[in-house]
């Protein structure tokens, strides 16, 4: 898969997200203001909660269409061997038993998944401990990610 073609996916991906949590807002707003939600007494909480909820919902959709923004803007740029990781790089990595995985550097999104012909490529953001690891390195170099009682070696295979 290209950069180009994951910048998409991640698009499509975030456009998804962003219309389930735009449609739970206010299917949890809808549910907070309906008639049956009416307080009967001063203990009767479930409009309170409903309206927590639909807050929550809308909350998440606010953060998902700001991502989508950055990703709608975001300008790819090219790696080689040389060039120091920065944002929109697309890592490979090796850990101790030769199992390589993927990482693109993004904006935001961090944790996301998308499915590549080869396995999967994992979102990451410069302020995620392995994106911050990653920042300025270059091919070959490995980077030690955890603490002292779990962490894990890489190195890094290859940078587009």
């Amino acid at each position: 898969m290209t950069k180009a073609e994951l910048l998409q996916a991640i698009i499509a991906s975030l456009s998804a997200d962003l219309s389930v949590h735009t449609a739970a807002a206010l299917a949890a707003h809808e549910a907070a203001t309906h008639e049956e939600c009416i307080p009967d007494n001063k203990y009767d909480t479930t409009a309170l909660e409903a309206s927590y909820i639909a807050q929550g919902q809308a909350n998440r959709a606010q953060e998902i269409r700001a991502a989508l923004d950055s990703y709608r803007t975001l300008t790819l740029q090219e790696f080689d061997d040389e060039n120091p990781i920065r944002l929109t790089a697309l890592v490979d990595l090796e850990d101790e038993e030769g199992i390589v995985r993927r990482f693109f550097l993004g904006p935001q999104g961090g944790g996301m998944k998308i499915a590549d012909g080869d396995g999967e490529i994992m979102i990451i953001t410069p302020g995620s401990p392995l994106g911050r690891q990653l920042l300025g390195r270059v091919t070959g170099d490995e980077v030690i990610v955890g603490d002292a009682a779990a962490s894990r070696s890489y190195t890094i295979v290859a940078v587009c």
